[in-house]
């Protein structure tokens, strides 16, 4: 099995940490493989999506990326129908949007949320 090397903050390591003692992985490298499978799987499910979709998108981030947020969004106006902003922890919001459209389109914001490094969650969910 091939090795690779990763570097991880210390939040983010100790949230694995936690994570692997809760859900009783056997160890770090247990934990994280468990993670790149549900990610492909998530990656899979949303380049297969095909044809005219509703969905939700949840997005976790601080406040101070609202900016991101809005200039995202504003590229995706015709697909979003509702939009939830909500402080849900100190600095943290949430924003949850209902969306309708052509599913290439759908996975585009998706992407677009995912591959900001400034994001903390992106979940889509379709319905």
């Amino acid at each position: 099995m091939p090795i690779i090397s990763i570097s991880l903050n210390d939040e983010i390591l100790s949230q694995l940490d936690k994570l692997k003692k809760s859900m009783g992985f056997s160890g770090r490298s247990e934990a994280i493989r468990a993670g790149i499978r549900n990610f492909v799987s998530e990656a899979k499910q949303k380049n297969e999506l095909s044809g005219n979709i509703h969905a939700i998108l949840l997005v976790v981030h601080n406040d101070e990326f609202d900016h991101i947020v809005s200039g995202i969004k504003h590229n995706f106006e015709d697909l979003i129908t509702t939009h939830l902003h909500s402080k849900i922890e100190g600095d943290k919001c949430m924003e949850l949007f209902v969306i309708d459209g052509e599913a290439e389109r759908v996975s585009t914001i998706t992407n677009d949320f995912q591959t900001n490094k400034k994001m903390d969650t992106v979940k889509l969910v379709t319905l």
